[in-house]
């Protein structure tokens, strides 16, 4: 095992600006703890950037010595490959500037930045991109990953609103990646990114957007089936403006009691937004019904607390096509039996700009319509971590038959990370192998659902 050797370390910090926190720093635990409460990982050395000159130095120190490297940015990763055990973790979440042009509809955002932050200062100039679902997701992991949000009907995945990306690269080189420079570089980037280099900026295209049309409608747990029939029906011809997720989730108020609930955000014009929601509003007997204007980024607070920092996570993860009856049926049953209020089995449906993007336009290859679906078990108590882990196994093998071989490489939990990566990269893995082989041939960047570099 790589070790931190005196000499060596005193020679990085004479060139690095951030924080270097060893096992026996005060603040080391809290450095390395994450999201996701069941990991626990101790890395030899957590190297905390404040530039990318910083990870130029960092990467050089961990790879002259043999480390693992693992990369963390400012928000989830629920699988906790932001931290190696041993390794040298090279840390974003201080870098934390965003710098917009209003003019140029651009915003600049280092990779600390969470998407909360991200659309604070953007809403300031009434401009916005799609973000994560949750505000305090960080904006590197989502971005790398594709990035899925509340407006991807309208203006596509975070991917698809991406300028430019300044990447460290294996061999410390600092390039700035975007459709002019380095394109297939920039092609990989957007989808499996986290396999290429370190990415310490990121340059969006914004879009004129003030307020939404957002909120919650719920319906008592007996009338699922409906709910569910009714959100088929709806999304199979909902407009661009108008992106619906539904679920099946637990009262917020800790009492525990099931409900269907569908979660919109339409992001066109105010009186079309009233028509289109109609139906959806004008639907069955709602138990809670809280739909309404709001600032853009309230809807990318509205399910934080669903999922605090340090709760247990363990998620499973697929793609549904076709929302059949019989599907509707197995996600009511097995959610009959779920153990912990703070889990839901949720769907987010791909429509609209996400869907008119090639498959191999850009190296995230999910662009079909139908529903992303997500079973994200959070629980708190560490007694009964083995009760939802294997609550959400069930769960999910009960859904297998009715999806697809498609998964989104950012919900995957890290028992997914033995599968095979043609899930979540699809038709774009060769096309990955060969551009891995190219800019990282020794496979440093592995802390992810890897791509090896083809032979």
């Amino acid at each position: 095992m790589a070790t931190v050797d005196e000499a060596g370390l005193g020679s990085l910090a004479g060139s690095f600006t951030g924080e270097l926190l060893r096992p026996s720093d005060a603040s080391y635990d809290e450095a390395r703890r994450l999201y996701n409460g069941l990991i626990d990982k101790r890395p030899a050395l957590i190297a905390r950037c404040r530039s990318a000159a910083d990870v130029v130095a960092a990467l050089g120190f961990a790879r002259e010595r043999g480390f693992e490297i693992s990369v963390r940015g400012g928000g989830h990763g629920v699988a906790g490959r932001a931290l190696a055990d041993g390794g040298v973790t090279i840390d974003l979440s201080s870098m934390k500037e965003v710098r917009v042009d209003a003019g140029a509809r651009t915003a600049q955002a280092q990779a600390g930045v969470t998407w909360g932050e991200f659309n604070d200062a953007t809403a300031a100039y009434g401009l916005a991109t799609t973000g994560g679902i949750i505000s305090t997701t960080g904006i590197a992991g989502l971005t790398l990953g594709g990035g899925l949000g509340w407006l991807m009907g309208k203006l596509g995945l975070t991917v698809d609103n991406v300028h430019s990306i300044e990447l460290v690269t294996a061999d410390g080189d600092v390039l700035h990646v975007s459709a002019e420079d380095h394109p297939d570089l920039f092609w990989a980037l957007r989808g499996a990114g986290a396999n290429f280099g370190v990415a310490t900026t990121f340059e969006y295209r914004l879009h004129p957007l003030s307020q939404i049309a957002g909120g919650l409608v719920a319906h008592p747990f007996s009338a699922a089936k409906d709910v569910l029939r009714f959100y088929r029906d709806f999304t199979s011809d909902v407009p661009d403006d108008l992106t619906i997720f539904a679920g099946l989730v637990h009262a917020p108020d800790g009492s525990g009691v099931p409900l269907a609930a569908l979660v919109v955000c339409h992001a066109g014009d105010p009186a079309q937004a009233e028509i289109d929601l109609k139906p959806l509003m004008d639907f069955g007997s709602a138990a809670v019904t809280q739909v309404g204007p709001m600032p853009y980024p309230a809807v990318n607070m509205m399910l934080d607390a669903g999922y605090p920092i340090g709760s247990l996570n363990y998620w499973k993860t697929s793609f549904i096509e076709e929302l059949t009856d019989d599907a509707i049926d197995t996600m009511i049953e097995v959610f009959r039996d779920c153990p912990s209020p703070m889990t839901g089995i949720l769907m987010e449906n791909f429509h609209g700009a996400v869907t008119r993007v090639g498959v191999s336009d850009t190296a995230v290859p999910h662009r079909q319509t139908g529903y992303n679906t997500l079973i994200p078990s959070v629980w708190m108590d560490p007694e009964t971590t083995d009760e939802n882990v294997e609550w959400t196994r069930r769960a999910y093998s009960a859904l297998r038959p009715h999806m697809v071989g498609r998964r989104y490489v950012n919900y995957l939990d890290a028992d997914d990370m033995s599968e095979s990566a043609g899930a979540a990269y699809g038709p774009n893995y060769e096309r990955l192998a060969l551009l891995k082989r190219q800019y990282d041939p020794d496979n440093v960047f592995r802390s992810n659902l890897n791509i090896e570099p083809a032979s």
